[in-house]
C-alpha cells in the first residue's frame, strides 16, 4: 500500500469535471484508490462516493493506492492531481 496527500487548489473542489477526470484515471489503473477526506473515504472510480466527500479548495485529502503495480499507479494518479486538483 502506498499514499500519499494532496491540498485540493482546485476552484470547484473535487467536483464535476475535476471528479469525473479522477474517476477516469482511476479506472484506468490496476491498483485500487482511494481518497480520505477527515474519517470519510471513497473509491476513487466512483463518482457519486467521491462528490459525498464534499471536498473543496483548501481542503488535505490522503490517496491510497493498493494492489497491482502500486509504483507506477501512485505516479499516474499523483500525476493527474498535481495538473488537475
Amino acid at each position: 500500500m502506498k499514499e500519499f496527500t494532496y491540498r485540493i487548489t482546485h476552484p470547484n473542489g473535487l467536483h464535476g469535471r475535476p471528479a469525473a477526470g479522477l474517476v477516469t484515471a482511476a479506472r484506468e489503473l490496476d491498483s485500487a484508490v482511494t481518497v480520505q477526506k477527515g474519517d470519510k473515504r471513497a473509491a476513487a472510480d466512483r463518482i457519486m462516493a467521491l462528490m459525498t466527500l464534499g471536498v473543496v479548495q483548501g481542503d488535505t485529502v490522503t490517496i491510497t493506492v493498493e494492489g497491482g503495480d502500486e509504483e507506477r499507479s501512485l505516479e499516474q494518479i499523483k500525476n493527474y492531481f498535481e495538473n488537475n486538483l
